[in-house]
């Protein structure tokens, strides 16, 4: 048996036409039958960094989890950004979605994607110091025979429900990479049948590792605390 989480995540690279420009992580979303990839908004467009198609791996054969096959999502449509972004009263929120075509996709592709009951959270389970997951592709680095993901644990760093310092997200502790920008950040629940069998809700969306920027780099440690831009932005993001 293959743990649902591990299904949630995609392995995104991004494309300059056939050159390939970086490896970044993503996972689905589900709301009234529509399906999404969502990612950080950095790794689709940012200073420096244009890329015009990504691609993701995509399971095809439920029995045996080596076989897959790439799917490659262009980013513009007839000139425009096919992908939604959104902002607050602070600027941009790394956060993109994409809307994937159902009919476009294998038939027989095996995934699992978070929906709206995912999203839902007591004060109780979202305490500073609770335990979490992120679960993407460092460095790009994953299960390279069963093109699955791996998982890093992480606390609550920062008061949960707070805009840390006025921006849209929260912090982790976790040790994090390059590549695993777009990761969910989640945290797991008991089982409950208005999950279907994905028992973890869903907190962020893993943008960036946070740095001081006096911080001494002979003398001290990296901080390794990460931002997470707060999930419920997807049902802004997703809405019709």
């Amino acid at each position: 048996m293959i743990e649902s989480i591990l299904l949630t995540a995609a392995r995104l690279t991004t494309f300059a036409q056939s050159t390939l420009l970086t490896s970044a992580s993503g996972f689905y979303f589900e709301r009234d039958e529509r399906l999404f990839l969502v990612t950080s908004r950095h790794v689709v467009s940012e200073t420096g960094h244009n890329p015009d198609r990504l691609e993701i791996e995509i399971h095809t054969n439920a029995e045996n989890m080596a076989e897959s096959t790439g799917f490659s999502i262009p980013l513009y449509q007839n000139g425009k950004s096919i992908w939604r972004q959104a902002q607050d009263g602070t600027g941009d929120v790394d956060v993109a979605v994409i809307e994937l075509d159902r009919s476009a996709l294998p038939a027989s592709m095996v995934y699992r994607a978070f929906k709206p009951e995912h999203l839902e959270y007591s004060e109780e389970q979202a305490e500073v110091g609770n335990s979490l997951l992120v679960v993407g592709f460092p460095l790009g680095f994953h299960d390279t025979l069963h093109h699955l993901p791996v998982v890093r644990q992480a606390t609550i760093a920062s008061s949960f429900g707070l805009r840390f310092q006025g921006q849209g997200y929260f912090l982790s502790d976790a040790r994090t990479h390059r590549g695993i920008s777009g990761a969910p950040v989640v945290m797991r629940t008991p089982e409950s049948a208005a999950l279907g069998g994905l028992p973890y809700i869903l907190l962020g969306i893993h943008s960036a590792r946070l740095d001081v920027g006096t911080r001494d780099l002979h003398a001290d440690e990296a901080l390794g605390l990460n931002c997470s831009w707060y999930a419920d932005i997807l049902m802004t993001l997703t809405e019709n």
